[in-house]
């Protein structure tokens, strides 16, 4: 059956209360008054399990805080309101059975839209793909599915993940919740925007240069990029196959752990999937940190910086010098001279398509993909190769080092209208996505954690790195470093009103 697709400009159901909940602790009581959708994902299950919580309250809490919020942020394309309560209802009867699946069961989540779901559209934000209904769900869905999520909706983002702000969208741009008129990053931005604002518990983004972390900064989140291998993305509309990666977006450390649990794993389905047993990553959570040796990558990663995201991230460095054991600078191998292999596979995917369809893609898209047409095979091959080589070489630098912490971002987010501009002018992008990408290149585990605001109270990040998939000491660190401070608590106050008039197609 095909979930039926809801606009979000015609969303106008009336939700009932999150209330009903049975045996309901003082925290949580006075948590409903405003809304359950305020519990982080952990505190949900938790509540969910010991049955003082529906998962119908919860997924009826999101629903209506979709309502309140979602027609100012845009984070949604489309809201599968019957699917998400049906679930609800069927994992609460199965809970009530004594059936609990773990701690994701009954907890509402969305997906970014270019994860296959079966039955529901995946658009991957494109006109080209605008009416299309996947038959199968991705391995990430299914898997989460099996584990009794609650699937909200479907997330906006940049067309095809091939942009860092998520203006460049067929639905149109996400506003950042913290300031309606400016991006919140991409190409995952509705994944941020929309965890941010409190629509839903966690969400799915997909990383190829930095489309989970960069919005994640941006809006005030943890977003998690898992080793290259570690979670499958067959079902995964792919930017690149050498550099995409599937991973967790959430209001917490410990939630990012939660969902990734789910996910990771190897699929002999997907051939970039590598088959390493997965720990208990909620285990990790109070690993000690003290014996981390903690390196600083300065060059590339501290330089250009914007003065506010330096201050911020120099603090939370040395909010995290006398956590761990030692803070010493290190020298990753070099990319700059390494050829971009991303581009030749992006048009791979795309050839057919454009050469049938090229007016329907996104002109700035389309630009890319006739540039990408000109790629060599011989230019792609040696790409390949030497990525490989650098991957090998990165290893090295765990030798003397557990982990890394470098800016997120080089700069605050911009306005949507700065992008617009840009895009239509075909100018140099500034470099959004250089800190980001080196650990696509490297292929490593890497997350962005709140760690400040600037002087116009927009978020900043810092990312915790590791040797691969060592996603256990990323986690500790992020963990021990959100127990020391509270800006991940932080929520944005949206504006009252609607964002500028926007097309949704």
């Amino acid at each position: 059956m095909i979930e039926r697709a809801i606009d979000r400009r015609d969303f106008v159901h009336s939700l009932a209360a999150a209330a009903g909940a049975v045996r309901v602790s003082p925290r949580v009581a006075r948590i409903q008054q405003q809304d359950l959708a305020s519990l982080s994902l952990a505190e949900a299950a938790a509540q969910v399990r010991a049955r003082r919580v529906t998962a119908t309250a919860l997924a009826e809490a999101c629903l209506a805080r979709i309502k309140e919020r979602e027609p100012r942020l845009n984070a949604f394309i489309t809201i599968t309101r019957e699917r998400a309560l049906a679930d609800a209802k069927a994992a609460e009867a199965e809970i009530a059975r004594g059936r609990y699946r773990g701690p994701l069961h009954g907890i509402p989540i969305a997906l970014k839209d270019n994860i296959d779901t079966a039955g529901i559209r995946t658009t991957a934000a494109s006109a080209v793909f605008a009416d299309r209904v996947p038959a199968e769900d991705s391995e990430v869905a299914r898997r989460l599915q099996e584990a009794g999520a609650v699937l909200l909706g479907k997330l906006n983002m940049d067309e095809f993940a091939n942009g860092g702000s998520s203006v460049k969208s067929f639905w149109g741009p996400v506003h950042n919740p913290w300031k309606l008129d400016h991006e919140a990053g991409g190409s995952s931005g509705g994944s941020a925007a929309a965890v941010a604002a409190e629509l839903c518990f966690g969400a799915l983004g997909t990383d190829t240069g930095g489309s989970i972390r960069v919005p994640a900064a941006h809006c005030g989140i943890v977003g998690l990029k898992p080793t290259y291998g570690r979670v499958s993305n067959r079902g995964v509309v792919p930017l690149s196959w050498s550099y995409d990666h599937t991973g967790p977006m959430c209001r917490t450390v410990e939630d990012a752990a939660l969902m990734l649990q789910v996910i990771a794993g190897f699929d002999a389905g997907d051939p970039a999937s590598v088959n390493v047993p997965v720990p208990n990553y909620s285990a990790a959570l109070t690993m000690p940190v003290s014996g981390l040796r903690v390196g600083i990558p300065r060059n590339l990663f501290y330089d250009v910086l914007e003065s506010d995201v330096r201050a911020a991230v120099e603090k939370a460095v040395e909010v995290v010098r006398p956590m761990v054991r030692s803070l010493t600078d290190v020298v990753l191998p070099p990319v700059l001279d390494l050829a971009d292999a991303s581009s030749a596979e992006f048009y791979a995917y795309h050839k057919d398509m454009f050469e049938r369809a090229g007016g329907m893609y996104q002109p700035s898209t389309r630009r890319g993909l006739e540039a990408a047409a000109k790629a060599s095979g011989f230019a792609y091959v040696l790409a390949r190769r030497t990525l490989e080589e650098r991957r090998k070489q990165v290893a090295r630098v765990f030798e003397t080092v557990d982990a890394l912490v470098a800016p997120t971002v080089k700069y605050a987010p911009r306005t949507i209208k700065y992008w617009e501009e840009k895009l239509e002018a075909e100018k140099p992008l500034p470099p959004q996505v250089w800190n980001t990408w080196l650990f696509n290149t490297f292929g490593l585990p890497a997350m962005s954690v709140p760690c400040g605001f600037t002087t116009a109270g927009l978020p900043v990040g810092v990312m915790f790195a590791g040797a691969p998939f060592g996603e256990e000491k990323v986690i500790a660190l992020g963990h021990a470093y959100q127990r020391s401070t509270d800006w991940h608590q932080r929520r944005p106050q949206l504006a009252a009103g609607q964002p500028p008039d926007r097309q949704n197609g």
